[in-house]
């Protein structure tokens, strides 16, 4: 009896002993992959952070969201979380995520300005079309080449990726269908964009586009007064096939406001599965 006490306790330590050598061995957890895209027009290396759906399927052809600020460091990872529990729980399709990770995004998500104070603070500042360049003639051709899509194409931006947002909704419309735009910096440059809104709409009609526009309530007066009346502008406008949503948010501000943002973006294009 003691000889088979003594065989089994060995069986059983072995045994917890493989266990506790098993739970050592680490696996990645991986949720995307990242891509380097070579820019001729930037004359440089982009780095991008590409979210594929749970059991991606190369003969199907998935709609996009382009990532402003998409720096694993920055908002890729929440902004895939948000994507994959709305396709979980509501009618969300299932989408591709490309994450723009930044370089310098003083210098791409602003256009050019002559105020000094402006130049001083931001010294590399004024490139914003550039990077559109970018966006149209090599990322988006290299995505819909690596990848398959369809023709429905967002556009993610807060701040100063909200003011380069605008800046494409207002001068090349049909590069996005959908425009998620959070606290725009539209105080730039003396607020020029937002002055020039009327002028730049009436350029080019028959827009077909949705622009969801957000602001926390508990930030900076100018910026809630410059959200909404570029949201009014918009909805004013000539246009019966552009949608418009203002979404003020009452408790949020500059640093809290974008996932909450996203999120009721989200949750208006997709409603809750029935």
């Amino acid at each position: 009896m003691k000889t088979k006490f003594v065989m089994g306790c060995l069986l059983l330590l072995n045994v917890l002993n493989i266990s506790a050598q098993e739970s050592k061995e680490a696996k990645p957890f991986v949720i995307g992959e990242t891509r380097v895209l070579k820019s001729k027009i930037l004359n440089e290396d982009r780095t991008l952070h590409v979210y594929l759906p749970n059991g991606y399927d190369k003969a199907k052809s998935y709609p996009v969201i382009y990532l402003l600020d998409g720096s694993a460091n920055e908002d890729f990872l929440h902004i895939v979380g948000l994507v994959q529990f709305y396709v979980m729980s509501f009618n969300m399709p299932e989408f591709i995520v490309v994450g723009i990770a930044n370089v310098d995004r003083k210098r791409d998500f602003t256009f050019h300005t002559d105020l000094e104070d402006l130049k001083k603070e931001y010294p590399t500042t004024g490139h914003s079309a550039k990077f559109i360049d970018f966006l149209e003639k090599e990322l988006q051709p290299f995505v819909n080449k690596t990848y398959k899509t369809t023709e429905t194409k967002y556009i993610i931006g807060q701040s100063l990726g909200g003011l380069l947002a605008t800046e494409i909704l207002l001068k090349k419309p049909t590069l996005f269908t959908h425009y998620l735009i959070v606290s725009p910096s539209l105080w730039w440059d003396d607020e020029s964009l937002m002055k020039n809104a009327k002028a730049l709409l009436a350029k080019q009609k028959n827009r077909n586009q949705y622009v969801y526009i957000s602001i926390g309530m508990q930030e900076h007066e100018m910026m809630l007064k410059e959200a909404k009346d570029i949201a009014a502008i918009l909805k004013n406008a000539d246009e019966p096939n552009l949608k418009v949503d203002y979404f003020p948010m009452e408790k949020e501000n500059h640093a809290t406001i974008l996932h909450q943002s996203i999120s009721e973006a989200f949750k208006k294009l997709h409603p809750l599965k029935e």
